[in-house]
C-alpha cells in the first residue's frame, strides 16, 4: 500500500507532462530526456543545472559541428562532416578534465536533441528546444519533491504506531 500513492504521483506528473508536451506540440522524448537527466545528474537544482548547461552546450556543439562540416566540405569534400565531428567530440576530453564541464553523457545527450530534431540552423527554432527541456527538468523536480514529501509522511506514520 506505501508505494500506491508514489505511482499515483507518477502517473499524474507523467499524464500532466505528455498533456502538456502534446498541447504545445513539443517533442516529447526531448523532455523526458531532461527529466531523466533531473535523475541520473543528482535531484538536486545545482546538480541539474550544470546538466542542464552542458546539454545546452552540447546543442551549440551540435551546431558548431553542422556549420563547420559545411565549411569543411567545400575544403575537403565528403569528408567535412566527419573531420567535423572528430574535431569537436575529440574536444570532450579536455572538457572532461575540468570540474564542472565534465558531464560527458549530458555533452553527448544534447548533441542527440539537436541532431535528432534536426532544427534550422537559425536561433528561434533552436532556443525553442529549451521550453521542453526546462520543462522536463521543472515536472521531474516537482515529481520528485511530492514523491519526498510522501516518504516522509509515511516515514513519520510508520514511527508513531
Amino acid at each position: 500500500m506505501k508505494t500506491l500513492p508514489i505511482a499515483i504521483a507518477f502517473g499524474l506528473f507523467g499524464a500532466i507532462a505528455v498533456t502538456v508536451s502534446f498541447s504545445q506540440q513539443w517533442p516529447t522524448w526531448v523532455m523526458f530526456i531532461a527529466w531523466v537527466s533531473f535523475y541520473i545528474f543528482g535531484k538536486k537544482w545545482q546538480s541539474s543545472l550544470w546538466a542542464f548547461l552542458q546539454i545546452v552546450l552540447g546543442m551549440c556543439m551540435a551546431v558548431l559541428i553542422q556549420v563547420t562540416a559545411g565549411l569543411l566540405s567545400q575544403i575537403i569534400g565528403q569528408f567535412g562532416f566527419p573531420v567535423s565531428v572528430f574535431l569537436y567530440i575529440g574536444s570532450l576530453a579536455y572538457f572532461a578534465r575540468t570540474k564542472k564541464l565534465n558531464n560527458i553523457p549530458a555533452w553527448f545527450l544534447g548533441l542527440i536533441i539537436l541532431f535528432g530534431i534536426h532544427p534550422p540552423l537559425e536561433p528561434l527554432p533552436i532556443l525553442k528546444l529549451l521550453i521542453p527541456i526546462i520543462s522536463g527538468f521543472v515536472f521531474a523536480w516537482m515529481n520528485n519533491w511530492v514523491v519526498e514529501k510522501i516518504h516522509a509522511r509515511q516515514i513519520s506514520q510508520s514511527s508513531v504506531q
